[in-house]
């Protein structure tokens, strides 16, 4: 178990910890206490996001789906958490990951279940030529400025739409549409029209 694992199921039992409100749990101010470093917030943070996403996703899964799909959305909101934005609310922006790991777990289950099928069906020849096409697009996006690359990131490779790729980087859908035309465009006036660029046109 890696240490960012045993992290969000680490026992919450702190005096420190945030209270309640009569309204329900201070999710905003829980998370901003986290990104500061208080380390018992963030233990908190996890644990009632724990039980949100159980009952968000116990609503769209299948129940052997659940854990798995919790799992992924914590780690999401682990290696996204610098994306939050301190002042906006949190609830939409945990459930943009939740809405992506949702989808992706039944991708991924429909997979799995395509391939137990008929295995010879399956070509690994377009699952490669996508990771290749992913990896030589990351490497361009040095030239690119910030928002741009993960308006680009998030929409394009990741498969978030730009409604959540707004909640997720604080940007509006607006800006989200330009920073992606603004940063594919740069990338074509930087290295041509290539094969991966036109994979990501809009």
């Amino acid at each position: 178990m890696t240490s960012q694992t045993a992290a969000l199921h680490e026992p919450v039992a702190s005096p420190a910890a945030p209270k309640r409100r009569a309204a329900g749990f201070p999710w905003e101010a829980t998370m901003t206490a986290s990104l500061e470093g208080d380390a018992a917030a963030y233990r908190v943070l996890l644990t009632e996001a724990s039980r949100w996403l159980n009952r968000y996703f116990a609503r769209r899964l299948p129940p052997a789906m659940i854990p798995d799909a919790v799992q992924e959305a914590l780690m999401a909101l682990h290696t996204k958490r610098a994306t939050f934005t301190p002042g906006r609310p949190f609830l939409p922006w945990l459930a943009a990951i939740a809405r992506f790991k949702g989808v992706d777990c039944l991708r991924a289950a429909h997979r799995t279940r395509g391939e137990e099928l008929n295995e010879a069906e399956h070509s690994v020849d377009s699952h490669e030529s996508a990771a290749l096409s992913t990896i030589a697009i990351s490497g361009l996006f040095d030239h690119l400025r910030r928002p741009q690359a993960e308006a680009i990131r998030l929409v394009k490779l990741q498969g978030f739409s730009v409604r959540d790729a707004a909640t997720l980087t604080g940007q509006s859908e607006a800006l989200v549409k330009v920073n992606l035309h603004r940063g594919l465009a740069a990338l074509r006036a930087l290295f041509g029209n290539t094969e991966e660029l036109a994979e990501l046109a809009i």
